[in-house]
């Protein structure tokens, strides 16, 4: 990208919204939108700032209302499409531009990951993958908290009591093997530094565990 390849103003057609967030981080950074793009075109690979997603342009109904400053209509009101106007050296396209622009907004938003990898660097949008795992975290926690045993407010008392808050079903008659397993499977969810953690919980799960093992 030598000097002799001269500069040229890019028109950016973009969503309202994208054009907004462009400016805001370029506003934050000190700078302009056409230093944001270069700071990512100078970096990556082109083939990384091409293989990224295309935001693409406005939608049908996103215009943006101006007021015509030349010709025979200089002075009238015109709805035109949102864009931004990026002064860069010759050799690039609007679409390859805005590709920039939009690794720049999703890494700033913390919605892409850098990751080094011979030869070039690739950037990831966070995946859908990742979002449907966080879903389902989340769902498993909710279905943790609704399935854990509730605290017997007068402490264990008996073997019944103590297999009840191992989880056991009444009537069942589970080796010191399997209740030592049960106990360290719970202990795991149920200990005060888990998600799911709970003093009570672990407390009584202790209670239930030294009361089999006296009762042999």
């Amino acid at each position: 990208m030598g000097s002799q390849q001269g500069k040229r103003s890019y028109t950016i057609t973009c969503s309202s919204e994208f054009r907004d967030a462009v400016l805001a981080l370029a506003h934050k950074r000190g700078a302009n939108a056409a230093d944001i793009a270069r700071s990512i075109i100078l970096v990556l690979p082109r083939k990384t700032v091409m293989d990224y997603p295309d935001p693409g342009g406005p939608g049908r109904e996103d215009r943006e209302d101006v007021v015509l400053k030349s010709g025979p209509s200089a002075g009238r009101p015109w709805q035109r499409k949102p864009r931004l106007q990026i002064r860069m050296v010759n050799g690039f396209d609007s679409v390859y531009i805005r590709r920039a622009l939009a690794i720049a907004l999703d890494m700033d938003a913390a919605r892409a990951n850098i990751e080094l990898e011979a030869p070039g660097i690739i950037v990831q949008p966070k995946s859908r993958l990742i979002k449907k795992l966080e879903d389902r975290i989340e769902r498993l926690n909710g279905a943790i908290s609704n399935l854990a045993f509730d605290p017997l407010p007068h402490g264990v008392q008996s073997r019944e009591e103590a297999l009840y808050v191992l989880g056991y079903a009444p009537g069942l008659h589970p080796t010191m093997s399997l209740i030592r397993s049960r106990f360290r499977t719970m202990a795991t969810i149920h200990h005060p530094d888990g998600d799911q953690g709970s003093h009570q919980r672990m407390s009584q799960l202790n209670e239930a565990m030294d009361f089999l093992k006296r009762d042999g």
